[in-house]
């Protein structure tokens, strides 16, 4: 099954966002295949405010620990952020989550 976590920044939050982002990178690494595509929300000056990553688990349990695991969560990035199942519709090179 695939999962979206969208997340949205706390305000201001852009020095610490970029102090955490590389052990948010390794954190991303360390999921291998289970990571399907992530990348930040951009405000008009492309300054990211939030994130959208797309996971592979086998349930929504599991999806939420690994939500959960993410460094911009423990330390304190987000403002917000949720877990919904996700169907990859369009455009699925190798129909994922299927």
């Amino acid at each position: 099954m695939l999962f979206a976590i969208i997340a949205q920044d706390k305000p201001n939050g852009v020095e610490h966002r970029m102090a955490v982002r590389p052990t948010h990178l390794k954190h991303l690494e360390t999921l291998g295949d289970r990571l399907v595509f992530a990348g930040p929300f951009l405000d008009a000056e492309g300054k990211p405010t939030g994130s959208l990553m797309v996971i592979e688990a086998p349930s929504l349990e599991e999806g939420m620990a690994l939500a959960a695991a993410d460094p911009f969560v423990t330390q304190g990035v987000f403002a917000a952020y949720e877990v919904k199942r996700w169907n990859w519709g369009i455009n699925n090179p190798d129909k994922r989550g299927q």
